[in-house]
C-alpha cells in the first residue's frame, strides 16, 4: 500500500516543563507509523508526522492521556429526532465517526450525539455537506480553539495566583514566628513572652500543612505523574524536597510525645524544624510557575494578534438578502457585501463597487489603495471609503492571513538543532539530580560537622531545589517563538526555527536581478531600426509575436507598441518559446526570431552594427534582437528600474562581511553595468532558468554558505538546492512554500531585516543556554555545599528556591527582548512593522 503521510498539530494539555515535554514526545515517537514528531513546551503544541494508512489521530490523543496528559478537542452538540430508530442512530454515528478530525462520537440519553474533533483537522465544507445529506442542522462553533485555550489558559494563571496569595498568607506570619529559630529574637523585640514559645511548632505545623498539601497538591499531582511515567519532571524534586523538610519537621514536633514510647532520645541540636522552609519553597514556586505562564504567553502574542485581525461576522447576499453570518459560515462564491470602515471577511474578487483599502497588514504600504470591479481583495483588510460586493474565491482556512498564521505555528512549534543537546541532557537531568542529591546527604552525613544529619538535609533540600530542568527546555523554544513572531511582524514569514540558525552561518548571499534588485516591470526605452524597416510595421509585427509569450520583456514589448499606435495584430502562422533565449515564429510567411544576442548567434544570424549594441550594453539596459528573414530588422532596448533600498541593501550586507552576487540572464556587459550600480561583488550573467541551482551548488562546493533570494516561482530549484532560499512576493503572490523564509512584500530591506533579526534570536537562544547550563553546573554544587571549606558558606534552601524561581523566568525575559530589539533595518523598512506596532499596541 502506498504511504499516505500527513501532518498533525495536537494541543497537549498539562505539560509543565521540559520533562513533560520530552515524555509525550517519545510517547508519540514510539508508535508504529509515526515518521517524526516535535513537542513544543512554550507553544504547548505536538507536531507529527504520520503515514495516514497506519494510523488514526485517535491513536495519539489515547497515547497521550495514558501518559497523564490531555489533548484539547472542539465538541459539537447536536438534537436527534425522538423518532429515530436505533439503526438509524447507529449509522448516523458510524458517518459522523468518518469526518476529518472526528475522534470519538457519544450518543446520550437525552437523544443527542456529541461529536469530539480535532479543530486542525476539521474540514467545514465538508461538515455541512454531510450534515445536510443527513438531514442534521449544521451551526459551526463560534468560538476557535485558540480562544478557547486562550481562556483556560488565563483561569488557570488566575487560579495559579489565587494558589499564590493562598500560600504567602500562611507563610508570612508562618516565617515570622519562625525567626528566633534563625536567630532573631522576634519575641523580645514585639515584647511576647518566651513561654508561647513552645507552642511555635504546633502553629507552624497548622500554618505549613495547607501551604504543603493545598496550595503545594500541583506539584505532588505533576511530580508523582513524572515518577509513575518514569520521567520525574522538576515537580518532583520539589515535592521531594519540601516532603523531606515537612515530614522531618513533623517527626520534631511529636518526638517530645513518641521518645517515653520509644525509649529512644536525639541530641537537643537536631530538634530543628523546617516548616517555613518548605511553606517558602512551595510559595516561591508557586510565584515561578505564575510569572512563567503569564511571560510564556507573552510569546505568543503574535499569533493571537493575527487570529485577532479576522473579523467575526460577514455579510453576504442569498436569494436577494442582507444576512449577517459568522465568517465561518461564507462559502465559495458567496456575494459578500463590505460598508466602509468594515474588515473584508474572506479572499475574494470585486463584483460591484469600488473603494480604497487598507492593505499595510499584507503589503506594508501605508496608502490606501484603489479597488474596482475585477480587482482581488484580501481578508481581514479595512474597507476605508465605499461600499462594494465582492465574489467569496477563498474562505476558511485558505485565506491569506490563514496561510500567514498556519506558517508562524508551524515555525514556532519547530525545533532548531541547537535545541538537541538540550533535550538530550533534560532526558537525565532529573534522574541525576536525585542521584547528586543522594550522594551530597551521605557525604554529609558521614563526612559533615556535627550536626552531620541536620548539614546533610539542608544540603540534600537546597540540590533538589535549585535544579531547573525548565530553563534548559525553555531556552530555545522561547527565542524560536518570540524571534518568528517579530518576524511576522515585520512581513517575514519563516517556515521553521532551522532557518534561524541556518541564516546566522550563511557567509555569501546570491541575488536573481529581475524581481528582486529590479522591479521586475522593465519598459522600452530605444528602438533601433536596421535595413529600412518602417517603425510602425517593425513594431506591429513584433509585438504580435510577443502578445503570445507571458515573458516580462514580451509584455512591455506590447504595451509600448500599443502607446505607439499599433492597434492590430497579425495573426501568427507558427510560434515556438526557448526558455531563457527568445523565439521562434512566422508571419506572413516570414521567419522571424526575437530574443538575446547568443540566441541570434546560435541561429547564425550575423549583426555588424556593433556600436549600437555596446552603448545600451553600457547603459545597462537589456537588449532583444529582432531577425526577420536571416537579416537583423531592429534592437528593442529595456531597461528595468532598481528597486528603492537596492543599493542600500548591498551596502549593508557589504559592512556585515557578506559576500554579494547576482544571477541575471542578461549579457554581461548589461549585468555588469547593473552590478557596479548597486555595488555588487560578483555577476554571473547570461544565466538561463535551470542553471541557477547549478551556480549555487559550485558556490557551496567551495565551501561557501549561500543564501538565494528570488522570486520563488522559476527560482525554485535554486532556492531549495541554497542553504537559505528566501521568497520575495507581494500580497497574495507569494509563493509561500518556495523558501525558507518569505519576504510579504518585495521590498530589497527585508532581506536584511530577515538576516538581522536572525542573527539577533540565535544570539538570545545562545545567551539562554549559556545562563541555563552555567546556572545548573554552578549552583548545583553550591547547593552541594562545596563552598563550605574554604568560606564555610551554605546555601540556604530558601535562596534556592528563589533562585529556581527565577530561573526560568529570567530565560523567557530575555528571549522577550526580542520585542523590543531595534534593527537597523526597520528605520527603513518600517512600514508592517509600525502596523503592526500601532494597530495592536504589540510593543
Amino acid at each position: 500500500m502506498k504511504k499516505s503521510s500527513k501532518t498533525i498539530y495536537l494541543p497537549i494539555k498539562g505539560m509543565s516543563c521540559a520533562s513533560c515535554a520530552r515524555k509525550v514526545e517519545k510517547s508519540l515517537k514510539q508508535i508504529e507509523g509515526v515518521e517524526d514528531a516535535v513537542v513544543n513546551l512554550s507553544s504547548e503544541k505536538a507536531v507529527l508526522s504520520y503515514d495516514g494508512n497506519l494510523i488514526s489521530p485517535g491513536l495519539f490523543i489515547q497515547t497521550i492521556e495514558k501518559i497523564g496528559y490531555g489533548v484539547f478537542l472542539q465538541t459539537l452538540t447536536l438534537p436527534l429526532n425522538g423518532s429515530d430508530t436505533q439503526e438509524k442512530i447507529t449509522s448516523l454515528k458510524e458517518v459522523l465517526g468518518k469526518l476529518p478530525g472526528v475522534v470519538s462520537t457519544e450518543i446520550s440519553a437525552n437523544s443527542t450525539i456529541t461529536l469530539s474533533y480535532l479543530e486542525s483537522l476539521w474540514e467545514e465544507e465538508e461538515a455541512r455537506k454531510t450534515f445536510k445529506k443527513l438531514g442534521l442542522t449544521y451551526t459551526p462553533i463560534s468560538e476557535k480553539a485558540e480562544d478557547i485555550i486562550a481562556r483556560e489558559k488565563a483561569q488557570e494563571e488566575k487560579k495559579l495566583f489565587q494558589r499564590f496569595l493562598f500560600a504567602l498568607f500562611l507563610t508570612i506570619p508562618l516565617f515570622i514566628i519562625s525567626l528566633p529559630h534563625m536567630g532573631l529574637d522576634i519575641f523580645a523585640i514585639l515584647r511576647i513572652n518566651h513561654s508561647l514559645m513552645s507552642f511555635i511548632p504546633y502553629i507552624s505545623l497548622i500554618l505549613a500543612t495547607p501551604v504543603q498539601f493545598i496550595a503545594g497538591y500541583p506539584f505532588y499531582l505533576r511530580g508523582f505523574k513524572g515518577f509513575a511515567n518514569r520521567a520525574p519532571n522538576m515537580d518532583s524534586l520539589i515535592i521531594m524536597g519540601t516532603s523531606a523538610a515537612f515530614l522531618y519537621s513533623l517527626w520534631v514536633t511529636f518526638l517530645p510525645f513518641l521518645e517515653p514510647l520509644l525509649d529512644f532520645h536525639i541530641p537537643h541540636y537536631m530538634k530543628v524544624y523546617y516548616y517555613e522552609v518548605s511553606a517558602v519553597i512551595i510559595t516561591l514556586a508557586l510565584l515561578g510557575k505564575y510569572l512563567e505562564s503569564v511571560a510564556r504567553g507573552r510569546t505568543s502574542q503574535a499569533i493571537k494578534y493575527l487570529l485577532g485581525l479576522s473579523p467575526k461576522t460577514a455579510i453576504v447576499i442569498r436569494d436577494e438578502e442582507e444576512i449577517k453570518v459568522p465568517v465561518d459560515e461564507v462559502i465559495l462564491d458567496d456575494i459578500v457585501l463590505v460598508r466602509p470602515g468594515e474588515r473584508v471577511p474572506v479572499d475574494g474578487v470585486i463584483v460591484e463597487g469600488y473603494s480604497t483599502i487598507d492593505e499595510s497588514m499584507v503589503t506594508g504600504e501605508s496608502l490606501p489603495i484603489d479597488k474596482k470591479a475585477g480587482d482581488q481583495v484580501i481578508g481581514s483588510t479595512i474597507n476605508k471609503t465605499g461600499s462594494f460586493r465582492f465574489r467569496a474565491t477563498r474562505v476558511g482556512s485558505d485565506t491569506f492571513l490563514s496561510q500567514i498564521i498556519r506558517m508562524v505555528e508551524e515555525a514556532q512549534s519547530s525545533r532548531a538543532p541547537i535545541q538537541d543537546l538540550a533535550d538530550k541532557i533534560t532526558v537525565y537531568f532529573v534522574p541525576a539530580v536525585i542521584v547528586i542529591a543522594l550522594i551530597v546527604f551521605l557525604i554529609w552525613l558521614f563526612a559533615g560537622p556535627s550536626p552531620s544529619f541536620l548539614y546533610a538535609l539542608s544540603t540534600t533540600i537546597s540540590v533538589l531545589i535549585i535544579a531547573c530542568p525548565c530553563a534548559l527546555g525553555l531556552a530555545t523554544p522561547t527565542g524560536i517563538m518570540v524571534g518568528v513572531g517579530e518576524a511576522a511582524k515585520r512581513g517575514i514569514l519563516i517556515r521553521k526555527g532551522e532557518a534561524l540558525e541556518k541564516m546566522e552561518k550563511i557567509n555569501t548571499v546570491v541575488l536573481d536581478k529581475t524581481g528582486t534588485l529590479t522591479e521586475g516591470a522593465p519598459t522600452v526605452t530605444d528602438v533601433v531600426l536596421m535595413l529600412g524597416f518602417n517603425r510602425q510595421e517593425f513594431l506591429q509585427l513584433t509585438s504580435s509575436i510577443e502578445k503570445l509569450s507571458e515573458h516580462p520583456l514580451a509584455r512591455s514589448i506590447v504595451e509600448y507598441s500599443r502607446d505607439e499606435g499599433v492597434t492590430e495584430f497579425i495573426e501568427v502562422e507558427e510560434f515556438e518559446a526557448i526558455p531563457g533565449k527568445g523565439i521562434k515564429a512566422v508571419i506572413k510567411g516570414q521567419s522571424v526570431l526575437i530574443g538575446n544576442e547568443t540566441f541570434l548567434r546560435e541561429e547564425n544570424i550575423a549583426f555588424n552594427n556593433r556600436e549600437a549594441m555596446e552603448r545600451l550594453y553600457q547603459e545597462g539596459k537589456t537588449v532583444v534582437m529582432v531577425s526577420i528573414d536571416s537579416k537583423v530588422a531592429g534592437l528593442i532596448a529595456q531597461a528595468d528600474t532598481l528597486k528603492e533600498g537596492a543599493i542600500e541593501l548591498i551596502t549593508s550586507l557589504k559592512k556585515m562581511g557578506y559576500e554579494t552576487m547576482m544571477l541575471t540572464g542578461d549579457n554581461q556587459q548589461t549585468a555588469d553595468a547593473i552590478g557596479r550600480k548597486v555595488g555588487i561583488d560578483r555577476v554571473f550573467a547570461q544565466v538561463l532558468p535551470q542553471d541557477k541551482s547549478l551556480i549555487v551548488s559550485r558556490l557551496q562546493e567551495e565551501g561557501k554558505k549561500v543564501a538565494m533570494v528570488g522570486d520563488g516561482i522559476n527560482d525554485a530549484p535554486a532556492l531549495v538546492q541554497a542553504d537559505i532560499g528566501i521568497a520575495m512576493g507581494t500580497g497574495t503572490d507569494i509563493a509561500i512554500e518556495s523558501g525558507d523564509i518569505t519576504l510579504i512584500k518585495g521590498d530589497p530591506l527585508r532581506i536584511l531585516t530577515a538576516i538581522q533579526l536572525s542573527r539577533e534570536t540565535m544570539k538570545i537562544i545562545k545567551q539562554n543556554l549559556f545562563w541555563a547550563f552555567f546556572y545548573n553546573l554552578t549552583l548545583i554544587p553550591v547547593a552541594a555545599g562545596v563552598l563550605y571549606p574554604i568560606f564555610k558558606l551554605l546555601l540556604n534552601p530558601i535562596f534556592a528556591a528563589i533562585a529556581m524561581s527565577l530561573s526560568s523566568v529570567s530565560v523567557i525575559g530575555n528571549s522577550l527582548r526580542l520585542q523590543y530589539i531595534k534593527l537597523q533595518s526597520d528605520k527603513k523598512s518600517k512600514k508592517i512593522y509600525n502596523w503592526f506596532s500601532d494597530k495592536l499596541g504589540y510593543l
